[in-house]
């Protein structure tokens, strides 16, 4: 267990940095910092989940990852490579996916015309992503032509990961996949997750539903008040009686 309250170790230090890692991060809105020092990491393949309590920072992390807050200190490196002052267009042009919480989706359109949109920076033929799209998610191949307004909150969910999918990203990252949806449609989110990673795309999450997310995780770490607070492997911190006491209501 890595009890990170002090400034944790560098990993770009090491001098083999992970495939996407936000270092020491240092930023916010307007003149007030929210994230302090914030360090997060993700191999290739790999479940990397960000929870911790409300105001923790942990969407402005991943906001941050993605280019959508302007970090006063630290870096951003996508496979050995600054993307530090790119935009987030840039960044999804090398490979960066991000599904936000909220406005998601485009409502009038369906199902099929928003996976369509997800593929525009595309100039190859992209009906073979679009194909495993719908393999991963059957029931938008059902609904293919419904307008997507008209879907549950979790079908919505899944249009939205297909949609940052057709880019056909190194990495995805999501910010509360789960939120607003049934128990069972959770579990089914995640397990689509895990194979969206077994193919080798790192996915970084933020998840309210702290227990759940860090079951499927391969690392996980805990933010308070926007810097680390715990970061170790999902199995470690589940076990570990201080985070459960803290962070996972016992």
């Amino acid at each position: 267990m890595t009890d990170t309250t002090a400034a944790p170790p560098s990993p770009a230090a090491s001098g083999s940095a992970p495939f996407l890692l936000g270092d020491a991060m240092t930023g916010g809105y307007g003149s007030a910092d929210i994230l302090h020092g914030c360090t997060l990491a993700v191999e290739k393949g790999e479940i990397a989940v960000i929870v911790g309590p409300n105001g923790a920072g942990k969407s402005t992390a991943m906001k941050a990852v993605f280019g959508m807050l302007n970090l006063r200190r630290g870096q951003v490196l996508l496979d050995g490579q600054d993307i530090t002052r790119l935009s987030p267009q840039d960044r999804v042009r090398l490979g960066m996916g991000f599904v936000p919480q909220t406005h998601n989706i485009f409502t009038s359109m369906t199902v099929e015309e928003n996976l369509e949109m997800g593929a525009f920076i595309r100039t190859d033929d992209y009906s073979g992503t679009m194909a495993q799209v719908y393999d991963l998610f059957p029931i938008l191949r059902d609904k293919r032509h419904q307008a997507a307004g008209e879907l549950s909150g979790g079908q919505r969910q899944q249009v939205a990961v297909g949609r940052a999918l057709m880019t056909q990203p190194k990495v995805l990252m999501l910010d509360e996949p789960t939120a607003g949806v049934s128990p069972i449609v959770m579990d089914e989110l995640f397990d689509r997750i895990i194979e969206v990673a077994r193919t080798g795309i790192s996915i970084l999450m933020v998840e309210q539903n702290a227990r759940q997310a860090l079951e499927i995780a391969d690392k996980g770490y805990v933010l308070v008040q926007g810097a680390n607070r715990y970061t170790d492997t999902g199995a470690a911190l589940l076990a570990d009686p201080d985070v459960r006491k803290s962070f996972l209501g016992g």
